[in-house]
């Protein structure tokens, strides 16, 4: 059986078993339920820890690798800077997608969610620093962005202090590549040794993630009965929904008027790749069949095509950074807690900025979900509400990630005028 079938039926056990111990054994009327909860709690607590565990040193590296590579386009120049003015825009415009829809939708609303006494307590402890945040003017909340200490950032980053790590680690990487060119130098290495350690960490955690999947699931089932089954469904529709605007709408009005390339040219040179990340959920992995459809289908520039393309699969998510906006918000709704414009701003600022150290592999940004909740004072442990269905919004997203990396390239193809100029292809087949 294969891993996603695993979360599947993982998934599938937790709602029909959660369900019928909901309508045949009430706790109030069988107390030793409490005992099947309690373990359920337990099972789906290491997951989630071993998950946050990893949030800090996955994080940080990604943003310094990310930025660091970005920044070895100072050869590519013009190219470089085009490729970051559109990746922002994309991604600003799919985000901005993804809150409007939830804000209308609201799937979050209403789920009756019995809150726990030790959930309850951890929303007012997560709270106080967003609180304290939305008091402050506006000049201070851009100070704020700055941290003093890093490190004790660091430590609080669970707590509502992401957002100063990642501006951090931004900074950082930024200054790493004016002091260090070659791409092989040890520290870059050390960097990329932290992020595939970390990226250990949270694979270990997927290895036991269909039998958390099943307790967090039951839990929530058995505390909620089938009420929130609805407002899931609504969720993963508002962020299909996002997707394919952002897909078939946003992409090739830019196409057309900006690459003056043809939609439905695109979108044939670019099905192979498509297919591909929907069935990987992986843009690493499926760079390799995009630089040759690239420059075999689309006939992109070889420079450009390899520049934008493997930046991308890192640094441009649009998908993920719009599956970040609604899934934050969502589980805001679910726990009640209110998010005013400014709160949600801060929310499309850090989807963007973590696009850029968002892992190209499955299940890369649920670590930064969770702490971005901590952010806006909303529990870490409500990833545990959407684990069961994010394959699949896995695979929506990382179509959307890749579909869009192909889109900068031609967008950049065009703005630097090499648009029919002919090139040779080195991609072996």
């Amino acid at each position: 059986m294969k891993d996603y079938q695993k979360l599947l039926t993982g998934f599938i056990l937790g709602i029909i078993v959660g369900l019928i111990c909901y309508y045949t054994l009430p706790i109030k009327t069988f107390p030793f339920m409490q005992w099947a909860v309690d373990i359920a709690t337990l099972i789906g607590a290491i997951f989630l820890r071993l998950i946050f565990m990893a949030v800090i040193p996955l994080l940080t590296s990604a943003l310094i690798l990310g930025v660091f590579e970005l920044s070895q386009g100072r050869a590519l120049g013009k190219v470089a800077v085009q490729a970051l003015v559109w990746t922002i825009v994309l991604s600003t415009i799919a985000v901005a997608i993804g809150l409007i829809g939830v804000n209308v939708v609201k799937p979050g609303v209403g789920t009756n969610f019995d809150i726990a006494a030790a959930e309850k307590q951890s929303i007012i402890s997560i709270t106080q620093t967003a609180e304290t945040l939305r008091g402050l003017r506006w000049y201070q909340y851009i100070v704020n962005l700055l941290p003093q200490n890093p490190i004790e950032s660091a430590a609080k980053a669970l707590q509502g202090e992401i957002i100063a790590v990642m501006v951090f680690a931004a900074i950082f990487g930024w200054a790493v590549s004016i002091v260090i060119k070659e791409e092989n130098h040890s520290f870059i290495q050390v960097m990329q040794a932290i992020f595939e350690a970390s990226m250990g960490v949270v694979k270990l955690a997927l290895k036991m993630a269909p039998y958390a999947i099943f307790c967090i699931v039951f839990n929530t089932t058995y505390k909620m009965g089938a009420g929130f089954l609805k407002n899931l469904g609504v969720y993963a529709a508002v962020v299909v929904v996002g997707l394919a605007i952002q897909l078939f709408v946003v992409y090739p009005f830019f196409l057309k008027v900006f690459a003056k390339k043809s939609p439905g040219e695109f979108f044939r040179g670019a099905k192979e790749p498509m297919l591909y990340a929907f069935s990987t959920s992986s843009s690493n992995a499926t760079l390799p069949i995009s630089l040759k459809a690239a420059e075999e289908e689309l006939k992109l520039p070889p420079h450009i095509a390899r520049f934008i393309l493997t930046i991308g699969a890192t640094a441009n998510q649009n998908g993920t950074a719009l599956f970040e906006g609604v899934t934050i918000l969502f589980l805001a709704q679910v726990y009640g807690v209110d998010l005013s414009l400014s709160t949600q701003l801060l929310v499309m600022f850090a989807a963007i900025l973590a696009g850029v150290g968002t892992a190209g592999v499955p299940a890369g940004s649920l670590p930064v979900i969770a702490a971005l909740l901590a952010q806006v004072g909303v529990p870490p442990e409500g990833i545990g509400l959407i684990l069961g269905i994010d394959r699949f919004l896995d695979m929506c997203r990382t179509t959307l990630n890749v579909t869009g990396d192909l889109v900068i390239a031609e967008l950049v193809t065009t703005s630097s005028g090499e648009r029919g100029i002919p090139t040779v292809s080195t991609t072996q087949s």
